[in-house]
C-alpha cells in the first residue's frame, strides 16, 4: 500500500490517536516510516516505534544518517532491543521481554541519556 494511502487512512479515523511503527524493522525503511511519522505528527498524532536495535545504538546511527535523526526527532516513545524468548513476560506495560526499555525519545534526546517511560 502506498504511504499516501496509509496516511489517508490513518487521519481519516477520528479514533486514531497515534501511530505504531513496528515490525520489518521501522529504522530499516526509514524514508517512508519517516513520512508515516511526519504525517502522524503534523496532525497532533504521537508516535511510537518498536525497534530491534537499542536506542544509544539509533542515536549513534542518527549522527551519520540524517533519515535517522529526523525519524527519532519525530518519534514520542520506542520500545527497543530484541525480542528474547528467554526474558519474555506478559507482567510488562508495552513490551514482551525483560530486555526491552519504553524511552520517552522527546526527553533522552533533550538529556543526552536514556529517559525510561517506567520502570
Amino acid at each position: 500500500m502506498p504511504v499516501e494511502e496509509v496516511v489517508a487512512e490513518m487521519l481519516s479515523n477520528p479514533l486514531t490517536d497515534g501511530l505504531t511503527l513496528s515490525g520489518g524493522e521501522p529504522f530499516l525503511q526509514a524514508a517512508d516510516c519517516l513520512r508515516l511519522a511526519a504525517a502522524a505528527s503534523e496532525n497532533g498524532l504521537n508516535v511510537w516505534i518498536y525497534t530491534g536495535f537499542i536506542f544509544e545504538e539509533l542515536v549513534h546511527r542518527a549522527s551519520a544518517d540524517p533519515r535517522y535523526s529526523e525519524l527519532l526527532n519525530l518519534t514520542d516513545v520506542i520500545v527497543d532491543g530484541p525480542f528474547i524468548l528467554s526474558e519474555r513476560t506478559l507482567s510488562l506495560k508495552w513490551r514482551g521481554s525483560r530486555n526491552q526499555r519504553v524511552i520517552n525519545v522527546r526527553e533522552s534526546l533533550k538529556s543526552g541519556r536514556v529517559v525510561e517511560v517506567e520502570k
